[in-house]
């Protein structure tokens, strides 16, 4: 397993949920999902860049475009885990 994969995984456990265990495909999944945000993060900052009329992304660029974008919190889950 990679050392992203872990930290990943780590971080979904202690900021969700205490003492659970992943299935293989949970796994995946989350791995999934983290690629697809990190994905779009990249690129909306990068059309933020063009915008500036620049080719490389600036860290001013992701701190733009971070605001805007909505993210699930994981107290919308706690009905669910418990």
């Amino acid at each position: 397993m990679s050392i992203i994969r872990k930290l990943i995984i780590a971080h979904v456990a202690v900021e969700c949920a205490n003492h659970v265990r992943f299935r293989r495909d949970a796994i995946l999944a989350i791995q999934e999902a983290a690629e697809m945000f990190l994905v779009q993060r990249f690129g909306d900052a990068n059309r933020a860049a063009l915008d500036a009329k620049r080719v490389t992304i600036m860290p001013k660029d992701i701190h733009l475009v971070r605001a805007p974008r909505k993210t699930v919190d994981c107290d919308l889950f706690e009905p669910i885990i418990q």
